[in-house]
């Protein structure tokens, strides 16, 4: 089932970051079952009604998780 969950992700992923608001996809598990994962900046009403509840029968979760920003690897986090 991973892999399918995989493919059914590569299908879908660009149509998913189209909709405003939408940052990001993965694979994850949703109640002890595989399932998409999109990842929004914030829930809403709208990005409810348009993220599908599922992708060719794989669940499909909203997760909010605010700006998502690349890690500094060039200077080290402060200590303390």
């Amino acid at each position: 089932m991973k892999r399918d969950v995989a493919q059914v992700l590569r299908r879908h992923t660009e149509r998913l970051m189209a909709i405003p608001g939408v940052i990001g996809t993965a694979e994850s598990e949703c109640s002890g079952h595989p399932c998409i994962l999109v990842l929004v900046l914030q829930r809403t009403p709208e990005l409810e009604r348009l993220v599908p509840a599922s992708l060719e029968g794989i669940p499909v979760e909203i997760s909010e998780s605010g700006p998502i920003r690349a890690l500094d690897l060039a200077e080290p986090p402060p200590v303390g």
